[in-house]
Parts: C-alpha cells; sequence; structure tokens
C-alpha cells in the first residue's frame, strides 16, 4: 500500500492525489465507506469533508440522516487530528460526541475543520508531556450548499502516543 503521509501531501495540491486518497479511506475505514464520505480540500491546517444526499444516508422523510451528520463530524475531526499529528505517532480513540441539529439536510452536506499548530501544541503535545493520554474537544459546524447551518458536533479524542499503549490480545 502507498504511503499514506506521501498522499496526504500532495493531495494539498494534486486533484489526482485527493482522488486517490478518498478511495484509500474507503479502505482504511469499511464503515464509513457506504456513505460516500470525500475529503473535498485539506491544506496544512484545514480539511473539508463532504456528506452526499443519496439513499443511504437519508431518513423516514428524506433529508440527511442525523447519525450520517455525526458519523461526518466524527470523521473531520479524526481525519484532521491523525494528519495534523501523525498517524504512526499517535493512537486516537473517540470519547465522546455531542451533536447539534438546526436544520434539516437536503443537499449535499460539508463539514471543515481547522486546527493549528499553536492549538496542537497548546491542548495536545503539552500536555501529553505531563500525562499519557488527554482528552481533546474539536467543534465542527456542518452546512448544506446553500450554506444553511445543519448542526454542529463536538467530538471529545483521547490522544495517546503509541508507545504507551497496552495491547491486551
Amino acid at each position: 500500500m502507498p504511503d499514506i503521509e506521501r498522499i496526504l501531501d500532495k493531495a494539498k495540491s494534486s486533484p489526482l492525489h485527493l482522488w486517490l486518497l478518498n478511495r484509500m479511506m474507503g479502505r482504511l475505514i469499511p464503515f464509513n465507506s457506504g456513505h460516500g464520505f470525500a475529503v473535498s480540500h485539506i491544506d496544512d491546517d484545514e480539511v473539508r469533508c463532504t456528506l452526499p444526499l443519496k439513499k443511504r444516508n437519508l431518513n423516514h422523510i428524506r433529508g440527511l440522516h442525523a447519525c450520517a451528520l455525526a458519523t461526518l463530524a466524527e470523521f473531520t475531526t479524526g481525519f484532521r487530528l491523525l494528519t495534523k499529528l501523525g498517524m504512526k505517532r499517535y493512537r486516537i480513540i473517540m470519547q465522546k460526541i455531542e451533536m447539534e441539529y438546526f436544520y434539516q439536510g437536503k443537499t449535499d452536506a460539508m463539514a471543515t475543520f481547522r486546527i493549528d499548530d499553536r492549538w496542537l501544541e497548546q491542548n495536545v503535545l503539552q500536555p501529553l508531556g505531563q500525562n499519557e493520554s488527554v482528552v481533546v474537544e474539536c467543534e465542527v459546524e456542518i452546512h448544506d450548499t446553500e450554506r444553511n447551518h445543519l448542526c454542529t458536533g463536538r467530538v471529545s479524542w483521547q490522544v495517546k502516543d503509541w508507545e504507551k499503549v497496552r495491547l491486551r490480545i
């Protein structure tokens, strides 16, 4: 399998590598592949992911399902954290998710999540210097293609250095 970190770096400026990244994500996270999530933009600090309006993502009144939107919040924040921290160095586990819904989604949805190096240093790296793990809350707003604010997700992630993870088999 190609080196994902190299593809991530190239996906910032190459549509081909962005397409390749999305193909890989469907295989790396099989649970999410049915939703059709796609990373539509990535740069050094920001990621934008989309959830298509399709039958599998609809609720009983033909709007975007609340759980599909929650999974988009989880995917977007987790993806950004891992790509900023480095997948090979840190492990993340979702601790809690809280969603607040405002508007029924009738078109594709987009979640944009941004964290910079300063935020990462203050909220993750410095606390990990004194603790085995740290929990960070990531807030992400989700909008539809008409810019309606569909919902806000607050996802709490536990971050831990892989060297401090004890696996029981």
